[in-house]
């Protein structure tokens, strides 16, 4: 029988045949097209006519294609529906693709050619897009280690080597306590939960096959309970649990294996002549240093950390007031958050929720989306590796854009977060190649026959993921290597921020958030409520996560520690840190940073792009009009189609005309 995976998809889209692709494929078909890499990396090598940019760039530009079609198919599976034989085969392909980056990376003859053709950069008459890839291409290799010999070279490729299956163990231990940990409910457990939350808690139960209602690690299960629980003693359990995922002890322990992956990225950086991992990551970002990274942070966590005080000191009241004595703690915090926000604002979460059904929400996304860019989405059947995946074709003035691939409800054996990715990028140097798009979130399923319920947090999610996506639909490059996300990290999160601005527009929500059950609009009082309630509880928000961006930086920053826990403790006493708030992502589970380098010291990026999307969504506001084509033509053509053809500050530059301050991220969290 023949490999899926190693044969032309001549279905509609050329989309992937889930339904023929099996575990034990993927392990042949990787083989097969790494051995088809090599082979083309040798005639690279071997070729003796002088170097040139079709024959050196463009050839590596093209060297891997066969083995990402491979890997962008396991990886969709691995996040998203892993079993023991898709992990299996995550540990075994870890090692291999580090191996195969290396051979590629750190071979002197590649280099040498590559860096012919850099220096005779001036010369070649290359577009701007071309010269950048050649830049990327030059750098990437310096970078990776290119110029090294001897043992350092020998050195560098064992250190790589290890940290891709120390990524790979961090993720696979965490995915394992999430998927371990559960909590039987009892009737008598479910006090002060509103409906929507008992019917999830009901649902897990069924998932699990434990009892009649149960809670799971899962987000959307656990930060309803904390906010609308009535038992403190179980909203603990359920918090410490959450919070000590990767720190169980055992053999999904994840402290030893950060320790460690914090000194192999400080031994990389030396070997490569940077003082610390921070220097190394941060040289290519916007950021450029430690410093300036540092000064972002400490400029938003002065302000934010006093109002977490301020906000800590009314609920410790509201506490008082229940007749519990002693501090607030971390399990408190969002109940008699949830409280207050209901007094001062009148808003209920379990009366809003009716108002966001997933669907509506995803039209709502798409409204955006076919006003701003002129996109329209209709729905396809195409096979797909789990019933509750969705699928669209994207089209603009009739012509094929992109497929986008939803994923929306949690479930066991499904990574816990949201992201987007592309089982195909955008490019034109091998055909006109339109991007297959995936977004992920995880969001409770509701009962059978019941609509999807979202929190507006959760709407917000949904917005983020889609701006992602729309980053990568809009791509329109020749080379895949700078194409939709391919961006400086702390500029990736641009788009995505920055379409969450939608959201918040009155006629987008008066249109779609529509009553589950009544079918009315939400009401304009309610709108104005919680358009009004945008920033509370932004000393919360912007604490726990501020919190975890500056422990990552110091991290990265200083001589690696052999105690992760103990330095993390450090840095949040030396900030203060409000006993009540805890980072967003503690150590052991801090999967961005720890599960691979991508948001390694960059954890801040979020950050570091408010600052941006807040400026950049004001050039629809200055004009009076969230919709105006002239900006969203402008939106598009710098920043959404561009993809990494240019340097970041360059695009938003084009776009804007000058780069925001601090200030404008502030103002838009309320903390002037």
């Amino acid at each position: 029988m023949s490999n899926p995976l190693l044969t032309p998809w001549t279905n509609d889209f050329a989309f992937p045949p889930f339904d023929l692709i099996k575990d034990e494929h993927f392990a042949e078909a990787l083989d097969v097209k790494l051995a088809n890499a090599r082979e083309k990396l040798v005639s690279i090598r071997e070729n003796t006519d002088a170097p040139t940019f079709e024959n050196t760039i463009e050839a590596l530009e093209t060297l891997g294609e066969g083995v990402g079609r491979v890997l962008r198919i396991f990886f969709t599976l691995a996040g998203s529906d892993s079993n023991p034989k898709r992990e299996e085969l995550q540990r075994e392909f870890s090692p291999l693709m580090a191996a195969f980056s290396a051979e590629v990376d750190m071979d002197p003859v590649i280099f040498a050619r590559v860096d012919t053709v850099f220096k005779e950069r001036e010369n070649l008459d290359l577009s701007p897009e071309a010269l950048r890839v050649l830049e990327l291409t030059h750098k990437g290799l310096v970078r990776a280690g290119a110029q090294l010999s001897g043992t350092e070279f020998d050195r560098l490729k064992e250190v790589k080597a290890r940290l891709a299956i120390l990524g790979t163990s961090f993720t696979q231990n965490l995915l394992a306590d999430e998927r371990e940990w559960y909590m039987e409910l009892g009737a008598d457990d479910l006090v002060g939960l509103p409906e929507f939350a008992i019917t999830a808690a009901k649902a897990a139960a069924v998932a699990n096959g434990q009892g009649e209602y149960g809670i799971t690690l899962s987000r959307s299960l656990i930060v309803p309970f904390l906010q609308f629980s009535e038992r403190r003693d179980l909203r603990e359990i359920a918090y410490e649990a959450w919070t000590s995922r990767g720190a169980n002890g055992g053999e999904t322990d994840n402290r030893e294996l950060a320790a460690e992956t914090l000194a192999l990225r400080h031994e990389r950086a030396q070997l490569l002549g940077y003082n610390t991992f921070a220097d190394f990551k941060l040289e290519t970002e916007m950021a450029k240093t430690p410093d300036a990274v540092a000064d972002l942070l400490t400029a938003v966590w002065t302000p934010a950390k006093a109002a977490a005080d301020a906000d800590a000191d009314i609920l410790q009241k509201m506490m008082a007031k229940d007749g519990i004595n002693g501090p607030l703690q971390p399990w408190d915090w969002r109940f008699y958050s949830e409280k207050r926000r209901l007094a001062e604002h009148d808003l209920d979460e379990a009366a809003l929720k009716p108002y966001f059904q997933l669907d509506n929400m995803v039209a709502a996304a798409f409204d955006c989306a076919q006003r701003l860019f002129g996109l329209e989405f209709s729905e396809i059947k195409p096979p797909l590796y789990n019933p509750d995946v969705r699928a669209w074709d994207v089209t603009r003035k009739g012509a094929h854009q992109a497929v986008l691939v939803a994923d929306y409800f949690a479930r066991s054996g499904k990574r816990s977060g949201a992201w987007c990715s592309a089982m195909r990028m955008q490019q034109k140097l091998a055909g006109n190649i339109r991007p297959i798009v995936h977004n992920v979130c995880n969001f409770a399923k509701p009962a059978e026959s019941e609509p999807a319920l979202l929190s507006y947090d959760d709407a917000r999610t949904l917005f983020h993921e889609f701006g992602h996506a729309l980053h990568q639909m809009l791509s329109d490059v020749t080379y895949s290597s700078v194409a939709g996300t391919s961006v400086a990290r702390d500029f990736v999160e641009l788009p995505s921020q920055l379409f969450e601005h939608w959201l918040e527009v009155p006629e987008i929500l008066k249109k779609h958030a529509i009553h589950a059950k009544t079918g009315e609009a939400i009401p304009r009082e309610v709108l104005d409520r919680l358009l009004a309630a945008q920033n509370y509880d932004a000393g919360f928000n912007t604490v726990e996560y501020v919190s975890s961006a500056m422990v990552d930086l110091a991290f990265h920053r200083s001589e690696p520690t052999t105690d992760p826990m103990a330095m993390q403790d450090q840095v949040l006493a030396a900030l203060e840190m409000p006993s009540a708030i805890r980072m967003r992502h503690a150590t052991p589970h801090f999967a961005h940073v720890f599960a691979g380098d991508g948001y390694s010291s960059g954890y801040y990026s979020y950050m570091w792009s408010e600052v941006m999307d807040t400026d950049a969504f004001a050039a629809f506001t200055e004009v009076g009009d969230p919709f105006d084509e002239a900006v969203a033509a402008r939106l598009e053509k710098f920043i959404l189609s561009a993809g990494g053809s240019q340097d970041a500050e360059a695009l938003y530059l084009a776009f804007r005309g000058q780069m925001p301050k601090v200030d404008a991220l502030l103002a838009g969290r309320g903390l002037l």
